[in-house]
């Protein structure tokens, strides 16, 4: 390439993506805008579904936003948190008649976002993980405050900037305002009288804990209107709140920050000042900097132990060259880009396997399958599909996917893709490592699918036509799979194991092209993604992170929503447990034994899957092969007769990727 612009492929002519102009300011259209993010919801259709800011649920009409503190719903099968609107800010007519009138996002960052309502004089600073909710106020404005609920109890300060409300929800909200504010209670309505022009923060009264009310006082004075999420060096990354006002920021962290962060960040836990969230409970951090620093996952190709005996690698390769044999490239296939992903990761497999097991005469010819599957991906002559560029969001999207919404699985509206491209990118992958010629010539096609859901990007004047790591949440540090769509209950993610293969296969790639901060960025994705994945998906019997009724029936979340967790699958009924065991497993790699590196949970989940295979029916033989998978983690033998007798395996799975996993098992791995 003569030039540093980035390859793109054809320009597609959707028909089925949402228009982002209704809502976000004009000044951000010319850039590439988040898909899969925090704050999706107000973006899509009318824009006023919830979303979850911890510890309060945010939703807008055309004139006002309400913030719910929610509790917890739960019974065995799911734990929710349903919106109710204890607080609802109004604001005045805006001096403009003809402003727009719905809210618009005038900045977002890693961290925040910012609305504005023309129509009203009001603009939220919603930063994830405040305590308060923070308003400004412009052109000496009135206000109204209504809640659902009877006010109880209504006061203010001799100062008039601030005021307790307390309603007969057993909740207490208090007001600030930076200057003085009268207002006066009517019914369930609270209104101004004046106008006003300054900045309003509401909080709620964790459980309505006196004791925590001075600590609110201390804090209220300094707000954050934005913050970042920078990856410092490899396996850290730093937040950085920007505040105004003065004195320290008061912010809060769910448990995987307590996890992680370190104690050489100038922080100060407040132990005792807790909010209950879905997430664990949020814990008071005072400081505009964290650093978190999680685990360092090691990227390897192989297996971390290893294939010690001669019989065990001559077990395999019987297996891997009756694989390699039946490949077949001029064979029919699926047009649909995750299965067809799946289908040349599966085989890439084989290269790593052989290469691991010292039988390296098969790889010529897997070698020359791949390039013959992936190559009309990436110059264009796979007629049934292909990738295209859109540029109204700034992303890569398919041809079945620009015509169909449930085309691909939604890939055309932005789900999935950290799925679709990683199986994608991990059989690039292996192909770059074996052929440096062939990754050479089609690097920038290669770059272009990463950079899809890859790009780190700076968020002021980058010449990006990607979105900044468009799956992953550098809050909840774990990506979200739902694009495009609008859902009751915000983002959402099924398969923690294909989120974490994305990111591993880009670790690769960056290691078979010798790119450095490629492979050191996926990397520390992939461990945040990892932890996340072990608090939050994986249920262990012994937790209390959920309900104990929800963990008593669960080893694993069947689908992970910003509100809700779910026993079931999209694809699936709670009852199919094999399922949900497997596509928390799959596909089957050397990262997977970090993934699972919880002998003991692994164990648990297998006694509680093991049931559900004598379901009337039957189950299929696939599924079976993820539980012998983990079995094997503790019964290596019994799960290798178990392996024996499959009569098929998964689409992305195959014998000889069993066998290599059983076979690098330690037997004394408990």
């Amino acid at each position: 390439m003569t030039t540093n612009a980035p390859y793109l492929f054809p320009r597609s002519d959707s028909t089925v993506l949402p228009d982002p102009s209704r809502f976000f300011s004009h000044d951000l259209l010319s850039s590439p805008l988040p898909t899969n993010s925090f704050f999706q919801n107000f973006t899509l259709k009318n824009g006023d579904q919830p979303e979850n800011f911890h510890p309060y649920l945010i939703k807008t009409s055309p004139s006002s936003l309400s913030i719910s503190y929610p509790s917890l719903t739960h019974n065995p099968a799911v734990v929710y948190k349903a919106f109710t609107s204890d607080i609802t800010i109004t604001g005045s007519d805006g001096p403009d008649p003809h402003s727009r009138k719905t809210h618009v996002i005038s900045s977002f960052s890693d961290l925040g976002v910012t609305l504005d309502f023309p129509s009203s004089n009001l603009r939220f600073f919603l930063v994830r993980g405040s305590p308060f909710v923070t308003c400004s106020v412009s052109n000496n404005s009135s206000i109204t405050i209504s809640t659902t609920h009877a006010v109880s109890s209504f006061s203010g300060n001799r100062s008039s900037t601030k005021y307790t409300v307390k309603l007969n929800n057993n909740q207490t909200w208090l007001i600030y305002s930076s200057s003085p504010i009268n207002l006066v209670k009517t019914g369930s309505t609270i209104n101004s009288t004046g106008g006003f022009s300054g900045i309003i923060r509401f909080v709620v009264l964790p459980d309505s804990n006196q004791d925590s009310e001075p600590i609110l006082d201390r804090f209220s004075v300094c707000y954050p209107v934005s913050g970042d999420a920078d990856f410092t060096k490899p396996f850290e990354m730093e937040y950085t709140w920007q505040k105004r006002g003065y004195g320290d920021l008061l912010m809060l962290a769910h448990p995987l920050h307590l996890k992680l962060l370190s104690t050489s960040s100038s922080t100060t836990v407040l132990d005792t000042f807790r909010y209950k969230s879905l997430d664990g409970d949020l814990v008071g951090v005072v400081g505009d900097t964290w650093l978190l620093k999680p685990d360092h996952i090691p990227v390897t190709w192989h297996s971390l132990k290893g294939i010690k005996e001669d019989h065990h690698r001559e077990e395999i390769i019987s297996a891997l060259v009756q694989n390699v044999d039946a490949l077949d490239s001029s064979a029919d296939v699926t047009s649909a880009s995750y299965f067809y992903g799946k289908l040349i990761a599966r085989a890439a497999r084989f290269v790593l396997i052989a290469e691991e097991v010292c039988h390296l005469d098969v790889i010529p010819k897997i070698r020359d399958y791949l390039k013959s599957m992936i190559e009309p991906w990436l110059d264009g002559s796979f007629g049934p599909n292909g990738f295209l560029y859109d540029p109204t969001w700034g992303g890569l999207i398919t041809k079945l996917g620009s015509k169909d919404s449930g085309g691909d699985f939604g890939f055309g509206i932005y789900n999935d893709h950290h799925y679709h491209l990683g199986y994608f990118l991990y059989a690039i992958a292996v192909l770059v490592k074996i052929d440096n010629l062939w990754g050479k010539k089609y690097k920038p096609q290669v770059y272009a699918l990463a950079a899809d859901y890859m790009t780190l990007g700076k968020k002021k004047g980058s010449s990006s036509v990607y979105t900044r790591l468009r799956c992953f949440d550098f809050f909840k540090l774990h990506s979200w799979a739902g694009g495009l769509t609008e859902f009751t209950d915000g983002r959402n993610q099924e398969s923690t194991s294909e989120a974490v293969n994305g990111y591993y296969s880009a670790a690769l790639l960056g290691l078979a092209y010798g790119d450095i901060e490629l492979a050191a960025v996926a990397s520390t994705v992939l461990a945040f993604e990892i932890h996340a994945a072990k608090m939050w998906w994986q249920v262990k019997e012994d937790d209390t992170l959920y309900p104990s009724d929800f963990t008593a029936e669960n080893r694993v979340v069947g689908v992970l929503w910003s509100t809700k967790r779910d026993s079931g699958l999209w694809f699936a009924p709670k009852e199919w447990k094999e399922c949900r065991l497997g596509i928390q497993l799959l596909p089957i790699l050397p990262v997977s034994e970090i993934l699972f590196s919880d002998v003991k949970f692994a164990k648990q989940l297998v006694d509680w899957t093991l049931p559900a295979l004598d379901r009337e029916g039957g189950v299929g033989e696939g599924w079976k092969g993820f539980l012998y998978a983990l079995e094997s983690m503790y019964d290596k033998d019994g799960a290798m007769e178990k392996v024996k007798g499959l009569k098929g395996h998964d689409d992305g799975n195959s014998l000889s990727n069993l066998l290599w996993w059983i076979h690098s098992r330690n037997s004394g791995d408990e």
